[in-house]
């Protein structure tokens, strides 16, 4: 009833057909609206979306140092630092690194066509023909190594052959080394030592 006077003293007139117009409107009204909700989308997709970092640098010569002493130098002719999901530094152009024990001289370096670094596990992934010796000449090859930063040791689940003066050991399944290669394990080893006359390894 209230309703009824309102219309009168405003001096409206209700028609029975309004329904039949306001259809249309309405489904106007809607499709904007979800034209509307997929620009925001969009617009939401690109604010919101994974941004990757990447930092060039060229003629690397960096040095590693733990408790105040150098424990590594790393020479590259590109590095690139890319900030993504997780953070890691690559060198897509060859990297030499020299390692040094607490005297801090060279006890073991390496050769690799490709590594990555990644900061939060402080691991190396290296490969492509990748050669590591020691001070004494032993050689470890392997398409594919890394090396722990913490535990300072090589290890890989490829291929890898181990030269040294008076043997020759393949290991068909990896195996895990100590940074200046005086302890290694072969995992399913096969390769050939040279015995002196009484029968033990030289």
């Amino acid at each position: 009833m209230k309703k009824k006077s309102l219309h009168k003293k405003a001096g409206i007139k209700i028609h029975q057909r309004c329904p039949t117009v306001l259809v249309p409107c309405t489904l106007c009204l809607f499709s904007f609206f979800f034209s509307g909700c997929e620009n925001d989308e969009k617009v939401i997709h690109d604010l919101t979306k994974k941004v990757v970092m990447q930092e060039e640098a060229k003629n690397i010569e960096s040095y590693l140092s733990q408790e105040g002493k150098m424990k590594a130098k790393l020479v590259a002719p590109l590095m690139l630092r890319v900030s993504a999901d997780t953070v890691y530094v690559e060198f897509p152009n060859s990297l030499h690194v020299d390692f040094y024990d607490d005297s801090t001289r060279i006890e073991t370096w390496l050769d690799s066509r490709y590594g990555k670094y990644y900061e939060s596990f402080s691991k190396v992934y290296l490969r492509d023909s990748v050669v590591v010796i020691n001070i004494k000449g032993d050689t470890l090859k392997s398409p594919d190594l890394w090396w722990d930063q913490n535990t300072k040791l090589f290890y890989t689940d490829k291929y890898a052959e181990y030269h040294a003066k008076d043997k020759t050991i393949y290991g068909g399944k990896g195996l895990v080394a100590t940074q200046d290669m005086t302890s290694i394990t072969f995992k399913y080893p096969t390769g050939t030592v040279q015995v002196s006359e009484s029968g033990f390894p030289r």
